[in-house]
């Protein structure tokens, strides 16, 4: 049976925990007073569909279901977690917790609040113990940082469990261990943003420019390493010792105001709006929220083949989600093994997905097969692997810019040497392109076929004894140029 978890807000932020809960198998019932919050929901939804599955190199599990809840009450009834994301009013959250806790006082409440403290969120509550912060950030559905942050009065074993659940939806919770005004990520971004209102107000830059600041330099690195480990590159070989002791009189230089906030004017607030609205405003919200959304699936897919920073966190929660699906019986059905998106390198003059990228699609699906039997490249180090021996494409549809494919694969035949199958590049459920591939199991150092070890063997033959009772596809072992 699924678990429940209740999400109290369905603005953009609630909208994000709706969708990253659905995507990990969660029933989710979501209550707002708000006649549009369903509408709101479905599209962060939609973009949730077309972003996260592509950070998973494991088959997609069923999505749980979405209930548009009535009431606050019937909304959090059955629930394993809550996640309270309305507005940013203390007395509002105070009476959202009161209503919760009247109905499910033992039930873990998490807060979105970008600003609160867990202390200031739990007064008056009738079970403070169970009140915490879970501060994410948006997409909520594709970033993993989650800041929770306990008080004093927290139940310790509570917070463990929270951050367990969080774990298990592909989340990154670091722990805040004495609760601060804004947690830690947004006393950052506070800063930065005091110093880029400051820039607009004087005319040193505008929106645009600090902008391009941002995302053509530091951004960059501290997607990948942080400002600690960054300014310890920095150091040379001396290290951050060094760096500190170069840079740090710096500090007495007079050359930021974050001690100062400028005046909210309404001629500032017009100032950044119109340099905004130049910068961007040739793109819906909608647009930028799609563009963003695929940007950060290429970067985390490629922090993602590094192992490291939140590329890391998706490989453990893919290490999570392989044991259960390791574990449950093999379906008699082609599994879904890779989720892409048609990108500008992949297309040719005409305008179409070029060639070489759909064998690109196919080796992804087939890759991620052989990482799911246990062929992953930590035993390919052991010097065994499997080579492909044979492929046969053909081309069925047409892809284009931006569209979604789904790579399925289906095993033939297999054995303790050789491995037959059959992949279905699509798009909206429609083949495009169709592989068939034989691989042969290779001792890399002997330069010969060898059989698979049994750990291997255990998982691939049961799969391909589930999928026996398939139809074979009609274009398994056509010949090129033969008649359908």
């Amino acid at each position: 049976m699924a678990r429940k978890a209740a999400i109290i807000g369905g603005g953009v932020i609630g909208g994000g925990w709706a969708a990253r809960f659905l995507l990990n198998g969660w029933n989710v019932s979501v209550f707002d007073p708000d006649p549009e919050a369903a509408r709101k929901i479905g599209e962060v939804l939609a973009n949730a569909r077309a972003a996260l599955p592509a950070l998973s190199d494991i088959p997609q599990g069923a999505e749980g279901v979405l209930t548009m809840a009535d009431s606050l009450t019937e909304a959090v009834e059955g629930a394993e977690y809550i996640q309270e994301s309305v507005s940013e009013r203390l007395e509002l959250k105070h009476r959202v917790f009161a209503q919760i806790q009247q109905s499910c006082p033992d039930t873990l409440i998490g807060s979105s609040t970008s600003g609160f403290k867990p202390s200031e969120l739990q007064q008056n509550a009738a079970n403070p113990a169970m009140i915490f912060v879970a501060h994410p950030f948006n997409p909520v559905y594709l970033l993993p940082l989650a800041e929770v942050v306990p008080s004093p009065a927290s139940d310790p074993a509570a917070i463990e469990r929270a951050k367990e659940i969080l774990r298990e939806i592909g989340m990154f919770p670091l722990h805040v261990r004495k609760e601060i005004d804004a947690h830690i990520a947004d006393r950052f971004l506070e800063a930065v943003w005091r110093e880029a209102l400051w820039l607009v107000k004087d005319g040193i830059a505008t929106t645009e420019e600090i902008d391009e600041a941002i995302r053509m330099g530091f951004g960059l690195r501290w997607g990948q390493m942080g400002l600690f480990e960054t300014y310890r590159v920095a150091g040379g070989e001396a290290g951050m010792k060094h760096f500190m002791e170069q840079f740090g009189p710096c500090l007495q230089w007079p050359w930021t105001k974050l001690t100062d906030v400028p005046e909210f004017t309404e001629e500032l607030v017009d100032l950044i709006a119109g340099q905004s609205d130049a910068q961007s405003g040739h793109h819906t919200i909608r647009e930028l929220e799609r563009i963003r959304d695929s940007n950060l699936v290429g970067f985390l897919r490629a922090l993602k083949d590094r192992d490291w920073g939140a590329g890391k966190v998706l490989r453990e929660h893919d290490a999570r989600r392989r044991l259960a699906y390791v574990a449950a019986p093999p379906s008699g059905a082609p599994m879904v093994m890779a989720r892409m998106q048609v990108l500008p390198s992949w297309i040719d003059y005409n305008g179409h997905m070029t060639e070489s990228r759909y064998l690109f699609a196919s080796s992804e699906t087939t890759d991620a097969f052989l990482r799911f039997i246990g062929a992953d490249m930590e035993y390919v180090a052991t010097g065994f692997s499997y080579y492909t021996a044979e492929s046969h494409i053909m081309h069925k549809g047409e892809a284009k810019l931006g569209d979604q494919l789904t790579g399925a694969l289906q095993v033939l035949a297999a054995d303790e040497k050789r491995l037959h199958v059959f992949i279905s590049i699509q798009k909206d459920g429609q083949d495009v392109a169709t592989i068939e591939q034989m691989l042969l199991h290779v001792d890399m150092k002997a330069g010969r076929t060898c059989t698979a070890p049994q750990a291997i063997l255990d998982r691939l033959l049961p799969i391909a004894a589930a999928h026996a009772d398939l139809p074979r596809p009609v274009a398994a072992g056509r010949a090129v140029g033969q008649r359908k």
